[in-house]
């Protein structure tokens, strides 16, 4: 290789993700002398991402669905972007550009390849032909990376048990601007400020979903226990639900649902930018979802001080320690879940601790800077071994963090490296 700027292209299935989940990734990156495209189906978050200074190069053929004959010609798509492009890093996003882009991005002779684990797409609870299925490709196409970043520990283990090579794999873990959602003396005004917009009492009870309007988030169980919570007599208490709404999703919450909802007194906001401002106007939040991989919005409202009631999976588990910063209840019960927010209404000083914690919690664990910093780390040491002529890599792990970086079942020479520089 000559000495040049290396070529870094992120892969995901559309732009929302790319917007939404790894703008802050990518701008680093920029920033760190890579040369970045992003490549995703093409959509409405494009022009964000190219302000950014990202360049953006579409896959049509990209899609969520289940559609074999689409994903053989997006495969062929971008076997023919990565041979214009010549990228020395090929970064993939599981579900999809993860099982299509490791195998296309090693077949085209790509340097190196590195795959993040949002999230498995099969779970002990699913049906034994899904887990069967999602579990024999990723089987396949991790033989495909050089690097699998997980993001979370539950999904390292299965990967082992897949038989992944443990120096394959590294625990990322997740993290979000803690600058944007941090509590200050103003927090509790903008709170104020939303409650007034919506002609909520100061002194109510706000319970607050932020998810897609699809019943894998859990709005079903979610409704079900606002009834519930009505029918007991909990008339002070306030739900805000804030989301986009997708009728084109199979499981889309339809209107009907909406509108019962909306009867029962449930705020719907739709899809908001200022979630930093939204908040701090809840008391409680929940997320009852069926399936998660490490969800953003709970650490959100976690680092925002708010007590977290989610479902007991994997995920949930990894942002809410149950009893301490927050409460997990059973997939699909919507009365545990109804009884796990009322125990919350009537304890507000079991609110107040859980909100310090969950503060203190995610100052801790869910700080983006940290995941930056790992993924640059893996970058440059795998541009090192490819032969790369370029920027000097750094320590393969940045010490600044090298105490807040879960090791567990990452490559012993990376741990070997934190231990001896201690």
């Amino acid at each position: 290789m000559t000495s040049t700027k290396p070529r870094l292209v992120h892969v995901t299935t559309t732009d929302v993700s790319l917007d939404w989940l790894l703008s802050p990734q990518l701008t680093a990156f920029r920033e760190e002398g890579f040369n970045v495209t992003a490549v995703s189906a093409p959509g409405p978050h494009v022009e964000a991402i190219e302000e950014l200074g990202i360049r953006h190069v579409p896959i049509r053929s990209f899609t969520r669905r289940m559609d074999p004959f689409a994903d053989i010609r997006a495969a062929r798509e971008l076997h023919g972007v990565l041979g214009d492009i010549g990228p020395h890093i090929l970064h993939t996003h599981n579900p999809k550009p993860g099982v299509i882009g490791r195998i296309v991005g090693r077949r085209r002779g790509v340097p190196v390849v590195v795959n993040t684990v949002h999230g498995l797409y099969a779970q002990p609870s699913d049906h034994p032909a899904r887990r069967g299925a999602v579990y024999a490709a990723e089987a396949v196409a991790m033989r495909f990376s050089d690097v699998e970043l997980v993001q979370n520990i539950e999904d390292v283990r299965t990967l082992r048990q897949l038989g992944a090579p443990r120096d394959k794999l590294i625990h990322l873990g997740n993290g979000i601007d803690l600058s944007r959602f941090s509590r200050s003396t103003s927090t509790r005004a903008r709170g104020l400020r939303l409650r007034r917009t919506l002609g909520i009492s100061p002194d109510a009870v706000v319970i607050g979903i932020v998810a897609r309007l699809v019943h894998e988030k859990g709005y079903p169980e979610f409704f079900a226990a606002v009834d519930d919570l009505k029918r007991a007599g909990y008339e002070t208490a306030e739900f805000v639900v804030v989301g986009p709404h997708e009728p084109g999703k199979s499981d889309s919450v339809d209107r009907e649902m909406i509108r019962r909802a909306e009867k029962n007194g449930v705020h719907f906001l739709g899809q908001r930018n200022d979630l930093q401002d939204i908040y701090p106007a809840f008391d409680i939040f929940v997320l009852p979802s069926h399936r998660e991989g490490f969800p953003r919005a709970a650490m959100e409202a976690s680092a925002m001080g708010v007590p977290i009631i989610a479902t007991d999976i994997r995920g949930c588990r990894q942002v809410v320690s149950d009893g301490f910063t927050g409460t997990l209840v059973p997939v699909k019960d919507s009365r545990a879940l109804a009884r796990a927010i009322a125990q919350l209404i009537d304890s507000p000083g079991t609110r107040n601790a859980m909100s310090i914690a969950a503060t203190r919690r995610a100052k801790l664990r869910f700080d983006q800077n940290k995941v930056i910093e790992l993924t640059l780390s893996v970058y440059r040491n795998q541009l090192r071994a490819a032969g790369f002529v370029g920027p000097q890599p750094e320590p393969i792990i940045n010490l600044r963090y090298a105490n807040s970086i879960s090791l567990v079942d990452t490559p012993a020479s990376k741990r070997d490296a934190v231990d001896a520089a201690a």
